[in-house]
């Protein structure tokens, strides 16, 4: 008797398994970029981005469907960032140059999170002199901090100066596909030829 329920016991988990086999397998196959994905979202892709409104260069309220209106790459920075910023953005607009280079199309978003220094003004000229089809984002406290949770971003004020105060912040890129939303995110140790060949992927798959 003994042996018959461990039969049985094994029977179930082999089928449990294959259940489970047979799920994943349908997923991936639904997913039309799944060839393209270089990482993992807990929750799925779905969990990251959504609608967003905040003020561009110009001193306009914009939403995310006026921004991004085609394949795009977010970053949530702050113009006064000593290093990581300058260079992770830098990354990001020679990424659209290598893309523009294979006939392909990005644009790069710059989304400021200390709204107290970088004024329209100052995060459209931050963009501009980084790559001239960047586009630069700031707002309110508060659109900023929506912007940034809808993005699973993270960022904290220091104490200190209070005018050369830094800005704790996470340092990830977002790839957004107009019709899609949010589909992948690139580490800050990733090559703009990588990434190129990742996001062209994507624009291929669309």
């Amino acid at each position: 008797m003994t042996r018959i329920y461990a039969y049985i016991a094994a029977a179930v988990i082999v089928a449990l398994m294959g259940g489970l086999w047979l799920a994943s397998w349908v997923t991936r196959s639904d997913d039309q970029f799944a060839q393209c994905r270089g990482s993992q979202v807990a929750g799925g892709a779905a969990a990251i981005g959504g609608p967003f409104e905040l003020i561009n260069a110009q001193g306009e309220t914009v939403t995310d469907k006026d921004v991004i209106t085609e394949p795009s790459l977010i970053y949530f920075g702050y113009t006064f960032c000593p290093d990581v910023c300058p260079l992770d953005t830098a990354r990001n607009a020679e990424t659209v140059d290598v893309l523009a280079s294979r006939g392909q199309s990005i644009t790069p978003v710059f989304i400021s999170i200390d709204p107290d220094r970088d004024t329209p003004e100052v995060v459209g000229d931050f963009a501009y002199n980084l790559h001239e089809k960047m586009i630069g984002l700031t707002g309110s406290k508060e659109q900023v901090k929506a912007a940034s949770r809808t993005y699973k971003t993270y960022f904290k004020k220091q104490d200190g100066d209070p005018e050369y105060y830094l800005v704790d912040h996470s340092t990830h890129s977002y790839l957004v596909l107009p019709e899609h939303g949010f589909v992948e995110f690139f580490r800050r140790d990733e090559t703009p030829e990588k990434m190129a060949d990742r996001i062209g992927c994507f624009i291929d798959n669309m």
